[in-house]
């Protein structure tokens, strides 16, 4: 498996960007299609974001589609999430996420994969 540590949430303003990082351990990064997901209080985790291995096909959740972009290095093995217009709904605790292999479009049950979250709250 390989580990993960997410940085860069933080508190910002409804209308304000914040960029999201996600760090991972091993050689392995490029094999495994990588994900942001999120988690506010007293709802279940969604998805947000996804990318695929070399970071051809990217794939959004309705609701960040147009605001949110997901990109990846591998060769610094790192998957970042850049926020733009950010909502008081998007206020949540965002988990990266990495999978072998992924459905379209991709679950939460395709990831083994997890870091321990960093928290985003937007604030109106």
């Amino acid at each position: 498996q390989v580990q993960l540590v997410e940085s860069g949430g933080g508190l910002v303003q409804a209308g304000g960007s914040l960029r999201l990082s996600c760090a991972a351990s091993g050689r392995t990064f490029s094999s495994y299609v990588m994900g942001w997901f999120r988690q506010a209080p007293g709802k279940e985790r969604e998805f947000v974001a996804a990318i695929s291995w070399q970071g051809y096909t990217t794939y959004y959740a309705d609701s960040v589609r147009g605001r949110f972009t997901i990109s990846r290095d591998n060769v610094k093995n790192t998957v970042t999430l850049r926020m733009n217009s950010l909502k008081p709904e998007d206020t949540a605790v965002y988990y990266c996420a990495a999978a072998r292999s992924y459905s379209d479009p991709p679950r939460d049950a395709d990831f083994g994969s997890w870091g321990q979250g960093t928290q985003v709250t937007v604030s109106s």
